[in-house]
């Protein structure tokens, strides 16, 4: 397990992971994917609840840290492997997992909070998917959960436009269920997670799995794999490199549409 996931018990029933990795804004890399992934696997607690830590809850993928030299499999190897591994192991927890959105969810942080069942988002937290902005064709599997959140023009508009919204307009969208002040945050989430950890253990997984089961979207392995196709080919791509490359530099990347 991860220094950088770190796991309590705070209230009976309830199993709480906390992002810790302060200095890159709780960005997701392989150390805590994994973590995360085993932790889903191997919890029993009646309620999960996810939290980040300080004034952020995820900047997404550590894209910071791709190596250049081995740039189109350095990529790969992040967006498409642990962090699928990590969010199919949080779908297939057996009870519900609550999301404390404490701060910026950004890229693969907000994917995280949409796998959440329940959502509970700080007024001060902004909300965004810059994939745009880098030259990314996201994963079907997470813009369909986006769709199953907040509709296909609500998702048009995170994905074509590429700027952050605030938490009201977060609430508007169906990204959160319900905001609070920042203070309260942690108690109104514990108090939440209780009152569903207290609830039968049966009910909790039948009714989850159930509305997993509503949720699912028949797809055909033809047209599975070119979907799959399409996102891998960005990898490879200039685009992709030019604004990997441009956010670390802080510039504006300049597109070649290839």
């Amino acid at each position: 397990m991860s220094d950088k996931l770190q796991l309590d018990e705070p209230a009976d029933g309830v199993a709480r992971l906390t992002i810790a990795n302060r200095e890159r804004r709780g960005a997701l890399d392989h150390e805590i994917l994994d973590s995360l992934a085993d932790h889903a696997r191997t919890l029993e607690a009646r309620c999960l609840v996810i939290r980040g830590s300080d004034e952020v809850f995820s900047a997404g993928y550590d894209i910071g840290n791709l190596e250049e030299q081995e740039f189109e499999e350095s990529a790969a190897r992040l967006v498409a492997h642990p962090f699928q591994g990590a969010i199919e192991a949080l779908e297939a927890y057996r009870y519900p997992v609550v999301a404390e959105i404490n701060g910026h969810a950004i890229g693969g942080g907000l994917e995280l909070a949409l796998t959440c069942d329940i959502r509970l988002a700080a007024r001060e937290a902004r909300f965004g998917m810059p994939p745009a902005r880098l030259g990314l064709i996201y994963s079907h599997t997470g813009l369909a959960k986006f769709i199953d959140a907040c509709g296909a023009a609500n998702t048009a508009e995170l994905f074509f436009i590429g700027e952050p919204v605030d938490a009201l307009c977060a609430e508007r969208m169906g990204l959160v269920n319900e905001l609070v002040d920042r203070d309260e945050l942690e108690g109104r989430v514990l108090t939440l997670a209780a009152t569903v950890a207290a609830n039968a253990p049966l009910s909790l997984a039948g009714n989850k799995r159930v509305i997993r089961t509503l949720r699912a979207r028949p797809l055909s392995p033809e047209a599975e794999r070119e979907l799959i196709e399409l996102r891998e080919s960005c990898f490879a791509s200039d685009d992709f490199r030019e604004g990997v490359r441009a956010f670390a530099e802080k510039r504006k990347p300049v597109w070649r549409g290839r």
